[in-house]
């Protein structure tokens, strides 16, 4: 179905709903990358326009990657939620992002009943505080050992990566998190290769220290998930099924993903019951279905909140875009991974998921610790579930800056943020927080974790 708008005495057309929403996006590289950008800023506020205009409706009746070639969009057709919907089935664009804003709807009624598009698409329409104050409005609460998600609380995954495995390297950056009140979300290793051995050892490793000092949380190695159903099979003990996802069946399978086969592995953690119902963690990321060659003519916000419609499918316990970690192809500079940011958060808040962001970027962006700094600090405005916490922001293994212990500290105290209620206890158990009132690092050395370091 085509679409236009008229501006003063130019009228813009837009061939069907894939072209006026990939023209209705705020600048990116990747758009721009693919010839998919809006030739100039005229032409974007034409498109945000004729979007804002739009029927709620009509997202119901045009599909921007067909049915009959896609499982992500059959997936997203075959389980929309019509009574979820109908409270907002006579809104349009516009008017859901208003309705948001003033509190008019409840977002986790609608949420079953919003498709991956519109929430794209209100978006898009949104400036930098709008999109504040809808995420903000929005709490998705998870559990496993620990509960995740509480209004007022921000969680961190300790990722203690090191570029050969090395168990010393790694044990000393898991105890440097925990000294700093990192890990409640999740400690998640990215393991320097998919050796299926080499995972075992991590995975077993993991669950040795969380059962050892009895923390509540959770661990994950981030390998395949191919390379997890095979640990699962040999008695890894499994916490959560890590996989990168993507909005389309072809990004997907460059991925080495099916629907089935994440169905697959979820069953298989379950089948541990190792802690609640919620056993998957998803990673995700604008310009990936781009890089693999399987966007069809979508912009990347766009495809980013279809890979919301599978994380969704999975009830999954963390979800997180990591924002500016493919790179200044798809997402130039500063500018470009705040905004992206802020938008994976909102629209993934607005699709009922427990989002997190990695709030990054790589050593050749156009961006810096200034950048990362001003959209974490708009994250933790927002109500982001967690952040990851990387010993000196600087990761090793994987070559670029994220988040530190240190910066999930300065969020805590500068908006009277906790760390997850199960792990807050725990850590003025250990005592390497002060007991009671705000959250603040003890003095002294946990006299535990100082034995330890006494026989290093």
């Amino acid at each position: 179905m085509a679409h236009a708008h008229t501006l003063g005495a130019e009228r813009f057309q837009f061939a069907d709903l894939r072209t006026l929403l990939a023209k209705a996006s705020p600048r990116r590289s990747g758009d721009e990358l693919a010839g998919l950008a809006a030739a100039n800023a005229r032409e974007r506020v034409a498109a945000q326009l004729a979007l804002a205009d739009l029927p709620l409706k009509a997202f119901l009746n045009e599909a921007v990657v067909p049915y009959e070639h896609d499982e992500v969009t059959r997936l997203i057709v075959d389980t929309h939620d019509a009574t979820a919907f109908a409270p907002i089935a006579h809104l349009t664009v516009g008017g859901l992002r208003d309705a948001l804003l003033a509190d008019a709807v409840d977002p986790a009624q609608i949420a079953p009943g919003l498709t991956p598009e519109m929430a794209a698409a209100v978006t898009k329409l949104c400036r930098v505080q709008d999109l504040l104050l809808i995420a903000r409005r929005c709490e998705v609460v998870t559990q496993f050992r620990g509960t995740l998600g509480l209004r007022g609380h921000l969680a961190t995954r300790l990722q203690p990566n090191h570029p050969t495995d090395d168990e010393a390297g790694i044990a000393a950056s898991l105890l440097d998190g925990l000294l700093m009140g990192a890990g409640d979300a999740v400690i998640g290793i990215n393991p320097a290769t998919d050796n299926l051995p080499q995972v075992m050892r991590l995975v077993r490793m993991l669950d040795a220290v969380i059962a050892h000092h009895e923390i509540p949380t959770q661990s994950c190695v981030l390998t395949h998930v191919t390379t997890t159903l095979e640990a699962i099979n040999r008695g890894a003990p499994v916490d959560l099924v890590f996989q990168s996802i993507a909005g389309t069946e072809g990004a997907n399978r460059g991925f080495g993903v099916s629907l089935a086969l994440l169905a697959e592995a979820q069953q298989a953690a379950l089948a541990l019951s190792r802690g609640g119902r919620q056993v998957m963690y998803f990673e995700t990321g604008q310009g990936s279905a781009l890089s693999s060659g399987a966007h069809h003519g979508c912009d990347q916000q766009t495809l980013e909140c279809r890979a919301y419609a599978v994380a969704r499918r999975f009830e999954p316990l963390l979800v997180n875009s990591v924002v500016g970690f493919i790179g200044p192809e798809y997402l130039f500079d500063g500018k470009q991974i705040l905004r992206a940011g802020l938008e994976d958060h909102c629209a993934a808040k607005l699709l009922g998921l427990p989002m997190g962001v990695d709030v990054c970027f790589t050593n050749h962006a156009e961006a810096d610790v200034d950048d990362i700094d001003s959209l974490l600090t708009l994250l933790c405005t927002a109500g982001c579930n967690y952040i990851m916490g990387v010993p000196g922001s600087d990761d090793i293994m994987l070559g670029y800056q994220s988040t530190s212990f240190h910066d999930a500290l300065a969020m805590r105290r500068l908006m009277g943020l906790r760390p997850a209620p199960e792990f807050e206890a725990w850590l003025q158990r250990m005592g390497v927080f002060e007991p009671g009132g705000a959250p603040r690092l003890a003095d002294a050395l946990p006299e535990r974790f100082a034995a330890l370091l006494a026989q290093a």
